[in-house]
């Protein structure tokens, strides 16, 4: 499993911080017909979306293979019948 989608949503947030700064200095009003505002909270909340999800999944996956390897010692140490 690729970790590229928990580093593009850290990209994602950084994108946002360094949006956030540069709105802070008066940079940057709007980007196209959009606040900049909307737009750092919209990169922002997708980039958490990503790095959540990835860890969740990631999180899944570590459960089912602890279940399945303490299934198979189960499995290992039972009496034949």
């Amino acid at each position: 499993m690729s970790r590229a989608p928990r580093l593009a949503g850290y990209a994602l947030m950084a994108a946002a911080a360094l949006l956030a700064l540069a709105m802070r200095r008066g940079a940057v009003d709007a980007i196209g017909p959009f606040p900049a505002v909307a737009v750092a909270l919209f990169l922002g909340m997708l980039g958490m979306m990503l790095v959540f999800t990835d860890l969740m999944v990631r999180g899944l996956y570590a459960q089912v293979d602890a279940a399945k390897r303490e299934e198979d010692a189960e499995q290992d140490r039972a009496p034949p019948l």
